[in-house]
């Protein structure tokens, strides 16, 4: 028995000491690619020395030397972003050529068909050859500056340059000019929208038993009305209404379409130097973009020949997309413009290579392309493109349901341009100094289409940037549902003058702000879009501006952060109108009981949703339970579409607006239930659901919990045991409907965990412009194992900033490193 007790005393030793071995070599070879952000190198590419000083949160100020040429800044850029965010970069790129499968294999096989069908990557090259001599110049110096850093990852063997690569063998090409193009339009398809909001509208007409109710479900934001729309079985006769039954979209690994309610969102406010505490003028910016790790956004300045701009970029991008030079401010957000149309494009029934035009049947334009596969055969697709655009398969976003026998799909968008000068827009907005300098910079810009926030020392506007489709009067649909794509007068003709894109300078009020509300009233055609990203948020913040008269830097970080919904202080009192401080006395344990205690919490409650508070767990599930309560009778399976609450929606059914009360009543059921009962029932659904999550203490419950920001690595973040390290996971306030935004999932297991948020803040202040202050919501680095791949994170979880100077001498007081790069021969 001792002999056996020693050797197995002797083979567990020997196994705890192979696997410190097996770690501490995983940790070398990943330690490998940590940058040295403290150093002297020579690297091909450059003209002139290049200095890029890490201040101490690691963001890297990026110099050239005395009578050195921009380009060699921007190649500074590119070397940082490679350093800090290789990984990320080459996925990107990767997504945009639709060649994801030959790392993951099948897992983004479908990643990669939607890809290639939109031909994203080679529309990017065809761009190229139209941008401006100054950006191509910031293109092939970000790309030489990309590709020095492989060079000395090469060279000097640091670890393959990021530890995902020890796990992925993806081999990496250099980069080109089209690359960053690439990831310019990767970005715009992660904020829009109208294509999936198309296909459900269609969906949900022919779901729906009375389909004027569609203006209920899916309403329209405040303002003038609209005509009335035909149902979409008589758009395009022929469809099938049994077809409604397919089962729930499932995410896909790193698909870049957003979820429908998980386009681009973001919040920008500005406010005139008389309305300045300082003296100054004001401006606030915090895009919204789903959550990763390593973020979406990463900090830098660029000291250029025209001045020094510091802010938000999107490493591939040599572009300050946000932020602010000692001149001038720009903050973006979406603006929601409807730029993409879908179209049923009848086959010919005696050549299916053919398609109806407008003058007869025409063959499609076609090509193969081969997607290879990690240890699988290759697929070979066969791209079609019709005079509308590229042809989607039935298999994607259910477009089989609403396509009839004998047609299929095409897509219209602004981001298939092969001239898309979008690039040369963001190089030039840099380089502008006054806010009508910037407007006109803007005309460049084609897609994603944006609402441009703008201010001068002395001057605010906002101007919708981006290309606006032409559409006729007499479209079928007014671009809200597919139409058929022969008929002439719901095909697009051609893009709006820029002068014709809104804008607003200097309000008289002295404030303007945006929040992906609606902007303006203009009749179809002649519209931005019918479907906007936010009718909440505006009431709350119209509220803070106009709470004071003067604002200050502070004031304007507060609207930042403030987590006051006005959402549950309308709906509230409105589903509970009839329940509120009634019933009889229940015994403790009883379900009735409760009802009451959640009842009663609510009652006092300001809708504050504030992570450390239960009654927004508790009002959250209750109006999840509710919506679902009252659309699943009528919609069925579609009803699955609908992952978040629409508060337009719960405010017309309870406010009985046109008669939108009939959705309270269970069709199938034979009695006649109302509203209240419902808001009853959904309120005991709600509790259920909360007691078999999180206990039956209501008073203990905490909004944070269910509330937690999901920052995952978009490949490792599943991984067991990696995920630990990989993953930023924390407790936050907000959510979709407040100005500190939060979105939540929709789905099960985690119906509220934030997914869609403000990943980089800014606010600026003219008075004192190196008083800016700006975060971004992970850190700098994409490497694990760096400090700075979380260090910013808890800060933006508290709401806390660091400052944003374009003072040399502040970067260079408490550097973190100097990497000095001289040309080499």
């Amino acid at each position: 028995m001792g002999h056996l007790f020693r050797w197995l005393l002797r083979l567990s030793a020997g196994l705890i000491l192979l696997s410190v071995l097996a770690i501490a070599l995983v940790y070398y070879l990943a330690s490998q690619s940590l940058p040295d952000y403290d150093k002297e190198l020579a690297l091909p590419g450059l003209s002139s020395p290049v200095e890029i000083v890490r201040d101490n949160a690691n963001v890297p100020h990026i110099f050239g030397s005395f009578g050195a040429s921009d380009e060699d800044v921007y190649f500074g850029l590119g070397y940082a972003h490679a350093q800090d965010r290789l990984w990320q970069m080459t996925v990107m790129r990767r997504t945009a050529q639709g060649r994801l499968s030959e790392i993951f294999g099948t897992r983004t096989l479908e990643t990669d068909t939607y890809l290639r069908r939109l031909d994203i990557y080679r529309l990017a090259q065809q761009s190229v050859a139209v941008q401006s001599p100054e950006a191509m110049a910031a293109l092939n110096a970000y790309a030489a500056g990309v590709n020095a850093r492989l060079l000395e990852i090469n060279e000097d063997a640091l670890g393959r340059g990021a530890p995902e690569m020890f796990l992925f063998n993806m081999p990496v090409a250099p980069w080109q000019p089209a690359d960053s193009i690439a990831i310019m339009k990767l970005m715009a398809l992660q904020l829009s929208g109208h294509m999936k909001e198309e296909i459900l509208r269609a969906r949900t007409s022919l779901a729906l038993n009375d389909a004027t109710r569609i203006k209920d479900i899916l309403p329209d934001a405040p303002g003038k009305g609209l005509t009335a729309l035909p149902e979409y079985a008589a758009l395009v006769p022929g469809v099938r209404q049994s077809a409604l039954a397919a089962p729930a979209e499932e995410s896909k690994l790193l698909f870049p379409v957003a979820p429908r309610g998980l386009a681009g969102a973001s919040n920008a406010w500005a406010a005139a130097s008389g309305r300045s505490a300082a003296g100054g003028t004001l401006l606030a910016n915090d895009p919204h973009l789903q959550l990763s790790a390593p973020g979406v956004w990463y900090l830098a300045r660029l000291e250029l020949g025209s001045g020094g701009v510091i802010g938000g970029t999107i490493p591939g991008i040599p572009a300050v997309i946000t932020g602010r030079s000692d001149a001038l401010g720009w903050g973006i957000t979406s603006s929601y413009l409807d730029d993409q149309d879908l179209f049923v494009e009848r086959l010919n029934p005696e050549n299916t290579q053919e398609y109806l035009g407008i003058d007869g049947y025409k063959k499609f334009i076609s090509r193969p392309s081969i997607i290879k596969i990690k240890d699988e055969a290759p697929v070979t697709l066969t791209l079609r493109w019709t005079d509308n655009g590229p042809v989607l398969p039935g298999s994607m976003f259910k477009l089989a349901e609403i396509t009839p026998p004998g047609h299929v799909v095409s897509l219209s968008w602004t981001v298939l341009s092969p001239k898309d000068t979008s690039m040369s827009a963001a190089i030039s907005l840099m380089r502008t100094t006054t806010v009508q300098d910037a407007i006109i910079a803007g005309e460049d810009f084609v897609a994603p289409s944006q609402n441009l926030t703008l201010a001068d020392q002395n001057t605010i506007a906002l101007k919708t940037v981006g290309a606006f489709p032409v559409r006729d009067a007499a479209h079928q649909s007014k671009g809200r549902m597919p139409s058929q794509g022969w008929r002439p007068e719901n095909r697009w003709q051609g893009r709006a003058p820029y002068a014709d894109n809104p804008e607003f300078i200097s309000p008289a009020g002295g404030i303007l702000g945006n929040t992906n509300n609606k902007i303006l009233d203009r009749p179809f055609p002649n519209h931005v879009s019918f479907d906007w990203g936010d009718t909440q948020r505006i009431h709350r913040w119209q509220k803070l501006m106009q709470n004071r008269e003067v604002h200050t830097r502070d004031s304007f970080i507060e609207a930042q952060l403030d987590t006051v919904s006005y959402t549950a202080r309308t709906l509230l009192p409105l589903i509970g109108a009839d329940l509120w401080f009634t019933g009889e006395a229940a015994p403790a344990g009883t379900r009735e009981r409760q009802r009451q205690i959640a009842l009663t919490l609510l009652s006092g409650w300001n809708g504050e949703m504030n992570e450390h508070l239960p009654e927004p767990l508790i009002y959250a599930a209750w109006l999840r339970a509710l919506q679902t309560r009252l659309i699943t009778d009528e919609l069925g399976p579609v009803a699955k579409s609908f992952r978040h609450v629409e508060p337009l929606f719960i405010e017309r059914v309870y406010r009985d607006v046109d008669g939108a009360a009939a959705w309270c009543n269970v069709r199938h059921s034979a009695p006649q239930e109302n509203c209240t009962e419902m808001a009853r029932l959904a309120l005991d659904d709600a509790l259920i659901w909360i007691e078999e999550r999180y206990g039956d203490a209501l008073e203990s419950l905490r909004w944070g919990d269910a509330h937690q920001a999901a920052q995952d690595h978009p490949v490792l973040g599943e991984v067991p045991v990696l995920r630990y390290f990989v993953n930023i996971r924390q407790s936050t306030s907000g959510s979709g409907n407040t100005l500190q935004r939060g979105k939540s999932s929709g789905r099960d297991p985690d119906p509220f965990q934030n997914i869609h948020s403000a990943g980089y803040r800014g606010v600026y202040d003219f008075a004192d412009p190196d008083s800016s202050v700006f975060i971004v919501s992970t850190g700098q680095s994409g490497h694990p194992l760096s400090r700075y791949y979380d260090d910013m994170a808890q800060l933006w979880r508290r709401g806390e900033y660091i400052p944003m100077s374009l003072d040399e001498n502040l970067a260079r007081a408490a550097a973190v490193g100097i990497t000095r790069i001289t040309p080499r021969q």
